[in-house]
Order: structure tokens, then C-alpha cells, then sequence
């Protein structure tokens, strides 16, 4: 095999994606931040999506396999959300999260959902608009698919838009140790374990 057809090796990194960055290294529409501001590796893409206004955790990788069984909601992996919503939730509402609500013709899987004490985060840039009025709860998602502005879509249909949106863990892999727009590469022992929970290995 020549040089210049060796396969070149399977990349894995970890980003902490910053508020109003979006999620691909091009912007098409203008001079908005993109991945390429934080990450000088060429050739990864990111599996799934986190919107311009949602935070937290991405994964990158040029393996295809991986992308698309992580993509697929066929397979189920799960995605962690620390969600800050408007106004305290009734037991009702937490109940219709984790049953699944009816958004665009489709229900959403059943997700766990738990309420959160305000966790301890970097301020967002910038901070969500304060009012002395209506107080904000946080709660926990984790749901097993990725459909287009899902969380916000379920919290707005029980009647508490979010504010603020953070991803903090795919599978096993989280946000600790990376602040704000770092990022890095997956240990060993993380690739291989995320290769076998995508049945990759």
C-alpha cells in the first residue's frame, strides 16, 4: 500500500462549546464564531448538533460508524441536559416530560427527569435576562434521541420555556475538567469504551 492511500487513524474529541458558537466550522451566513475559532483539527465533525443559544458538551469525531450510530435514535444513547426553565414546575408537568410530549406529529421518547438544585456553572455571555418576578427552576434531562430544539420544544409544550440549555454528558463522557471552549482528545480507555457501547467494537 502506498503512502499516500494509509488509512488515516480515527479522531475522538471532547469540546465545551460556548453560548452563541455554532456547531460546525463554517458560517455561511456571515461572521458568527465557529468550531474553527477553538479547534485547529482538521477533518472532524460533530456528532449531532447543539444549537447557536444551547451550551456544553460536543463530540467530534471522523469516524463515520460512530457518527451515525450515535446520531441514529434507533440506537438509544443517551444525552444528559442541566435545564434552566422559567417558573417551578408541578409534579403533573415533570410527568408529561418523562412520558413523552406530542411536538411536530411525534412523541418524544420517555426521558428521566429529575429537578436540580441551581447548579454551580460559568456565568453564561450573555447572562440570561433577570426578572424579579418569575423565578426559574433547573432540572435534569436525559433523553435518548436528538430531534431538532427538542428539550426546549417539550419544556415550552408543559408550559416553561427554557432560558438556559447546557449538554453535559454523552454516554459516560462529560464536561469534567474542560472549561469554556477547550477542548481534547478521548483517553484510550474512552474511545474504547465508547466504541463498545456502540456496539463499534
Amino acid at each position: 500500500m502506498s503512502r499516500g492511500s494509509q488509512k488515516q487513524p480515527y479522531r475522538y474529541l471532547i469540546f465545551y462549546k460556548p453560548y452563541n458558537v455554532l456547531s460546525q466550522f463554517t458560517d455561511n451566513g456571515g461572521d458568527r464564531a465557529t468550531l474553527k475559532d477553538f479547534i485547529p483539527v482538521s477533518d472532524v465533525y460533530p456528532v449531532g448538533r447543539l444549537d447557536r443559544d444551547s451550551e456544553g458538551l460536543l463530540l467530534l469525531t471522523n469516524h463515520g460508524r460512530l457518527q451515525h450510530r450515535l446520531s441514529d435514535p434507533r440506537y438509544g444513547h443517551s444525552r444528559t441536559y442541566w435545564v434552566q426553565i422559567e417558573g417551578t414546575p408541578e409534579e403533573t408537568a415533570l410527568q408529561q416530560l418523562r412520558q413523552g410530549i406530542l411536538i411536530q406529529g411525534h412523541r418524544t421518547r420517555p426521558a428521566q427527569v429529575t429537578q436540580l438544585k441551581e447548579p454551580t456553572m460559568p456565568p453564561r455571555n450573555p447572562p440570561i435576562r433577570y426578572r424579579k418576578t418569575v423565578p426559574t427552576s433547573w432540572l435534569s434531562l436525559v433523553l435518548q434521541e436528538g430531534r431538532n430544539r427538542q428539550v426546549r420544544r417539550m419544556t415550552a409544550a408543559v408550559g416553561h420555556p427554557t432560558l438556559r440549555l447546557i449538554r453535559v454528558a454523552i454516554e459516560h463522557l462529560t464536561l469534567d475538567g474542560l472549561r469554556v471552549g477547550e477542548w481534547r482528545s478521548l483517553t484510550p480507555d474512552e474511545q474504547q469504551r465508547l466504541l463498545t457501547e456502540s456496539a463499534l467494537n
